[in-house]
């Protein structure tokens, strides 16, 4: 007889104790889902084997449903943590938002918002209000408008000015960033020409004064955010630029990438280029980003001159690229967070991780260190130094010191050890909140400075005693 045969219908299956408690929690739709698709891999999988004597085991078949259930219930968004030593980790969703932000986001999605709805004369409004005066007030500028983020703000913006006509830059700023921004084909997708302006590593004010022509559109400064060149290097300051090109009657245009609302030495870590400054060495228009070092939700803050402003708000690009309710309450919050609070770098996570204080580290690393020691026999778990990076482009020669739980195969072949350090990794991934962290230096590293708070540290401990049955490895004190 054909053992397929012997496959419960889905109905029985659907009854049995286990897979009816999953019901209550999940629907019908969904468990009847999985139990179908269980049913149709066990059907395929006695097929291939040739089977026609063996028993079908309903209890390892109401398991596997279970378990393809906890498959098609889990979303593909999923938090993770991000022990990779990045802070602003673009591949990880880049900052995190304050709770200001996270409420004001939650209370949009809740109920209609005035959004372009103005309460004061009950006509039409612009959705750009909700942030343009905290933007002014914050950087100097006399206008300012958002898109949904900062490559779609330099488009926008070099469309609006430049479009037909040339655009001057310093080769050393033609920069490319992750996911294929790179400046010139921002440039020529926005109908503007490159004219390269100087060499790659010096570029001087002659340079722009000599190429700049009847053909010429705007001036453009890009600052080299996610690379650094050193040695006999020489740019032209912003407020020469704004000289240069308001004396020929064309605007400057100075995209900071990141741009920060903070003044990041008097926090203790590197300089960061500020917007204001910008506005105040004359810029006619600053584009920065909004989820990199402000530590908002992803936008693209575009701040300058009021007529400029306002030519960019006019082009047809605009409304293709404007921010949704939800990211503009998140804005909001976020920005009134940089002006009213007392202690923006302890209220905004991105800036509470990035001063994270190195001794606080340490003793998360000294608390974590006894429950991963012996998890798995093929490694050695040590708290050793390292350094994070800020990340997304942003500062990209400095690090910040850190610790970080190192975990070193023992495996005497180079092979096994990197079978054994792809594997560890694999697993940490596996993990209810998946690990994410970074091999190198034949060791896989698990930078603590985005580990933070009670809440989370008890989450991380809470599901290692998960790992070394996802690594595959016997538990310690178990013989193999």
């Amino acid at each position: 007889m054909d053992v397929r045969r012997r496959l419960p219908a889905v109905d029985t299956l659907l009854a049995h104790p286990a897979v009816a408690a999953a019901r209550a929690r999940h629907g019908h739709r969904l468990v009847r889902r999985a139990v179908r698709q269980t049913l149709d891999e066990a059907r395929q999988q006695l097929a291939a084997d040739q089977k026609t004597s063996e028993s079908v085991d309903g209890d390892a078949l109401a398991n596997a449903a279970i378990e393809r259930l906890t498959e098609l219930a889990r979303p593909a968004s999923r938090a993770v943590f991000n022990l990779t030593g990045t802070v602003i980790h673009t591949n990880l969703g880049r900052s995190t938002l304050a709770e200001a932000a996270i409420t004001a986001m939650a209370d949009a999605a809740r109920h209609p918002m005035a959004l372009e709805y103005d309460l004061d004369d009950g006509g039409r409004g612009d959705r750009d209000r909700l942030v343009e005066d905290l933007l002014c007030e914050l950087t100097g500028a006399e206008a300012a408008t958002v898109v949904n983020n900062n490559a779609g703000a330099v488009l926008l913006a070099l469309g609006a000015l430049g479009a037909g006509r040339e655009a001057l830059i310093s080769r050393g700023e033609l920069i490319e960033i992750g996911g294929a921004f790179r400046m010139p084909d921002i440039m020529q997708a926005a109908g503007c020409r490159l004219r390269e302006v100087g060499a790659t590593n010096r570029t001087h004010p002659r340079d722009f004064e000599s190429a700049i022509g009847e053909h010429t559109g705007l001036i453009v400064k890009a600052h080299t955010s996610n690379y650094a060149i050193t040695g006999f290097t020489k740019s032209v300051p912003e407020p020469t630029l704004a000289e240069i090109a308001h004396a020929h009657g064309v605007p400057l245009l100075v995209d900071l990438g990141s741009g920060a609302l903070a003044d990041f030495t008097a926090l203790g870590l590197p300089y960061e280029a500020q917007p204001n400054d910008a506005i105040a060495a004359g810029a006619d228009v600053v584009t920065f980003s909004g989820d990199k070092l402000l530590g908002g939700p992803q936008a693209g803050i575009i701040v300058g001159r009021r007529e400029a402003i306002a030519t960019i708000k006019r082009h047809p690009l605009k409304r293709a690229l404007r921010l949704d309710k939800l990211t503009l309450a998140a804005l909001e919050a976020t920005l009134r967070l940089y002006r009213d609070s007392d202690a923006p770098e302890r209220d905004i996570p991105t800036l509470a991780l990035l001063t994270r204080p190195e001794a606080e580290i340490a003793a998360t690393g000294e608390r974590l260190l006894p429950h991963v020691s012996s998890l798995l026999s093929d490694f050695e778990v040590t708290l050793a130094p390292c350094a994070s990076q800020l990340g997304s482009g942003s500062l990209p020669v400095d690090r910040l010191p850190s610790r970080a739980l190192t975990w070193r195969p023992r495996a005497e072949q180079r092979r096994q050890r990197e079978r054994q350090l792809h594997r560890l990794e694999g697993a940490l991934r596996q993990l209810p909140r998946p690990v994410i962290g970074r091999i190198g230096d034949g060791a896989l590293h698990l930078d603590l400075r985005c580990l933070a708070g009670e809440a989370e540290i008890a989450i991380f401990i809470g599901q290692l005693e998960q790992l070394p049955r996802l690594y595959g490895a016997a538990p310690p004190g178990d013989t193999p």
